[in-house]
C-alpha cells in the first residue's frame, strides 16, 4: 500500500482537498437545513405551522424540494447566450463555497491558514454580482436584465461601506488574518468587538443583508415587480444553484460577522466550535425574522439609506478608530 509520503504530496495540498471536500458537506446540509427552518421561522410568524407532510414535522421537505429540482429538464430560452446564461449559476455558487476556506470555525480548524484572509474574503464576495449581470444578460429576458441591474447598482453602493466598516476592525486587530482577529478578542461579550465597535456592526449588519439580496432589500429580484428577477428564466439546478448560493452567502457574512464582532470561537467558560456554530445561527435567525417581518424598501431608499448615511457614518467611524488608535 503506498502512502502519501511516498507520493510526495504536500501536506497543505491535502489539507485544502479535506477542507474542500468536508466545506460541500457542510454547505449542503446546513443549506437544507436553513430552507426548512425558514420556512418553520416564516410559518410560526404568520401563525402557520409551515412544512409539515414530508417527513417528521416537515424535515425531508427540503430534501423532496431538491430531488424535485434535479429530476426538472434544463431548457435554455430561446434567444439566450447558452454560455452566460448555463455559467452563470456556476459563477455565483463558486466564490461563495470559496469564502469558506479561511474562515476559522475553532481552534486550528480551518481550510487556508492566510494572513490576508480577510482581504480575499471581501475580494471573492464582489464576485456574486458577475454572477447576475450574467444571468441577466443572457437570459434575454427584461424582467432578468431589469433585476441585474438593480444588483449591480445595490451590491456597488453597499460593498463601500462594508469595507469601511471592516477596516475599522482591521484597524484595531492590527491584522487581516481572520484567526488573530478573533485571538485579540475575549471570552465574554464585553470583550467582543461588537462592544468596541457599535457603529461599525451596525453598518456591517444592514449591508450583510442588502448584500445577501435579503428583504427588505431583495429589490433585484421582487417577485411582485419583476417576477422572479435574474433568475427569472433558470428551470431545475439552475435554479437551485442560485438558491444554495444565497443560502450560503448567508452563512458566509454570519460567520465573518461572528468573527469580527462576537469573538469567533470564543465564547464563556469553555471556546469551541459549538460557539461558532450557535453565533452563526443566531445571525442567522434575525435576518429571518427582518425578512418576514419588514415589507420591501423602494429602490431609491436603498441607495439613499446607504450614499446618504452609511457611508458618511462609516467614513466618521473609521477616522474616531484611527484617532483612537493614535491617542491610545
Amino acid at each position: 500500500m503506498i502512502a502519501l509520503a511516498d507520493l510526495q504530496i504536500p501536506g497543505a495540498f491535502v489539507r485544502l482537498v479535506v477542507a474542500l471536500a468536508a466545506l460541500a458537506a457542510f454547505v449542503g446540509v446546513n443549506g437544507m437545513l436553513l430552507v426548512y427552518l425558514e420556512r418553520k421561522v416564516a410559518g410560526h410568524i404568520q401563525r402557520r405551522p409551515g412544512p409539515f407532510e414530508v417527513g417528521p414535522h416537515g424535515i425531508l421537505q427540503a430534501v423532496a424540494d431538491a430531488l424535485k429540482l434535479v429530476g426538472k429538464q434544463l431548457v435554455t430560452p430561446k434567444g439566450a447566450d447558452w454560455l452566460l446564461f448555463w455559467g452563470a449559476p456556476v459563477v455565483s455558487f463558486m466564490p461563495v463555497f470559496l469564502l469558506f476556506l479561511p474562515i476559522e470555525f475553532g481552534p486550528g480548524l480551518y481550510g487556508l491558514d492566510t494572513n490576508l484572509g480577510l482581504l480575499l474574503i471581501l475580494a471573492f464576495a464582489g464576485l456574486n454580482v458577475l454572477a447576475l449581470c450574467m444571468a441577466g444578460w443572457g437570459s434575454n429576458n427584461k424582467w432578468a436584465l431589469l433585476g441585474a441591474a438593480r444588483a449591480v447598482a445595490q451590491s456597488v453602493a453597499y460593498e463601500i461601506p462594508l469595507l469601511l466598516a471592516v477596516l475599522a476592525i482591521a484597524a484595531m486587530a492590527g491584522t487581516l488574518h481572520l484567526g488573530e482577529i478573533v485571538a485579540r478578542q475575549g471570552s465574554w461579550p464585553w470583550q467582543w468587538n461588537v462592544a468596541l465597535q457599535p457603529v461599525a456592526f451596525f453598518i456591517y449588519f444592514v449591508c450583510s443583508v442588502a448584500e445577501t439580496n435579503r428583504a427588505p432589500f431583495d429589490l433585484p429580484e421582487a417577485e411582485s415587480e419583476l417576477t422572479a428577477g435574474f433568475h427569472t428564466e433558470y428551470p431545475g439546478m439552475g435554479f437551485g444553484l442560485f438558491f444554495l448560493a444565497e443560502y450560503a452567502e448567508m452563512i458566509v457574512v454570519s460567520a465573518v460577522g461572528a468573527t469580527l464582532f462576537l469573538g469567533g470561537w470564543k465564547g464563556p467558560l469553555v471556546d469551541g466550535v459549538w460557539w461558532f456554530l450557535f453565533k452563526i445561527y443566531a445571525w442567522l435567525l434575525v435576518m429571518m425574522w427582518i425578512r418576514w417581518t419588514y415589507p420591501r424598501v423602494r429602490f431609491d431608499q436603498i441607495l439613499n439609506l446607504c450614499w446618504k448615511w452609511l457611508i458618511p457614518l462609516a467614513l466618521v467611524n473609521l477616522l474616531a478608530t484611527f484617532v483612537a488608535l493614535a491617542v491610545v
